[in-house]
């Protein structure tokens, strides 16, 4: 074993810190841009404030509360959207360190934006010659835009929306799968196959890997960040999790 082989956060999670945005969208609430995640599971952890998760999946529409010491977790295809109501903090933990910063979220931007990859690459982007935060705003407001319609069919009883949301989710991104399956071999897969080394090891006696054990601190490599749903501190640990690449 050497001294600079990474320790992975457990289950090859990332992590960060998140502060709702507080700008009124065009429904009057302030929040974060609704998108979805194509392969990671995401979960918010609940620091201090509150307010509420907004999530659309086959289940319909739903409304789940934000305070402290909530937790709330959502699959893959979930559209999600972060409403804060009182100075809302949340720890956001990431399946698939990595996959979410290469493009695993995709905006619920309105169809024509959807439907061609430059056009959405532009509309998703943080140009560094603007203004962070009216881009940030520009960016969540286009996807509340988007957003809207998808929730008012739902409600409706009508998932077709949705489901050609996730069409075009699916198409936008299908050019990164195959670096996708490289981060999630590197990553998640191989703290998976780690465990059963282990677990093949105790079996057998062998407790020599237990005497290297090391241990690491990492504090947050960027604070206030640009992100989806607020002001993002995040961390840059080698081999788990990656600064945000999307911003």
């Amino acid at each position: 074993m050497t001294e600079d082989r990474p320790i992975p956060l457990p289950g090859a999670i990332g992590i960060s810190h998140v502060d709702c945005y507080d700008w009124p969208a065009a429904d009057g609430l302030g929040g974060g841009s609704p998108h979805l995640h194509l392969a990671c599971t995401e979960a918010y952890v609940v620091i201090e404030g509150s307010g509420v998760v907004q999530t659309l999946s086959s289940a319909g529409y739903r409304e789940d509360e934000l305070t402290p010491g909530a937790v709330v977790w959502f699959e893959p295809g979930t559209v999600h959207r972060m409403v804060g109501h009182e100075r809302l903090r949340v720890t956001v933990l990431m399946q698939n360190s990595g996959l979410p910063e290469a493009g695993d979220a995709v905006f619920t931007f309105p169809p024509e934006i959807l439907a061609e990859r430059d056009v959405y690459a532009a509309a998703a982007a943080l140009p560094r010659d603007s203004d962070p935060e009216d881009a940030a705003r520009r960016r969540r407001d286009l996807a509340v835009s988007g957003y809207l319609p998808l929730r008012e069919a739902l409600r409706a009883g009508d998932p077709e929306p949705l489901r050609e949301f996730h069409r075009a989710a699916a198409a936008l991104v299908a050019p990164r799968v195959d670096r996708w399956k490289k981060l999630w071999r590197d990553g998640a897969r191989a703290a998976a196959e780690h465990t059963g080394a282990r677990l093949d090891a105790l079996a057998e006696g062998d407790t020599a890997e237990l005497a290297n054990s090391r241990v690491r601190l990492a504090h947050p490599s960027r604070h206030g960040g640009y992100g989806m749903c607020g002001r993002r501190d995040e961390y840059e640990i080698p081999g788990t999790t990656v600064a945000y690449g999307g911003e």
